[in-house]
């Protein structure tokens, strides 16, 4: 599934939290979530770490692993999810769901 970006028609900058939140499964570098959103890298983190703790990338990690673990709970297929919420590769997308939250995306596909 491709998603598309909502790009800022404007210099100016928009509003950091939403933007992410329209965007996260996007498939774009940090410079060109800064560039979509109106800022130079080093002012995208730097407004970023105003709404968040974490870094922009962890940011987007997990935001991606929540969007997942909600689909899956839904019984969406793991292959799918990944794909879906911005991953590239499966294994990785489910070593690092394994690691937050303590089961497989398959297992909590299956509700265990």
């Amino acid at each position: 599934m491709t998603d598309t970006v909502i790009v800022n028609p404007q210099p100016q900058k928009i509003d950091l939290r939403d933007f992410m939140e329209k965007n996260y499964r996007a498939d774009m570098s940090m410079s060109e979530f800064a560039r979509a959103s109106g800022r130079s890298l080093s002012t995208f983190k730097r407004d970023f770490k105003k709404m968040s703790e974490l870094s922009p990338e962890r940011w987007l990690t997990d935001r991606r692993l929540r969007a997942a673990h909600e689909l899956l709970k839904r019984g969406a297929r793991v292959t799918d999810t990944c794909f879906d919420v911005g991953f590239k590769n499966v294994s990785h997308f489910s070593a690092i769901f394994k690691k937050k939250f303590g089961r497989t995306p398959g297992e909590v596909r299956k509700g265990l």
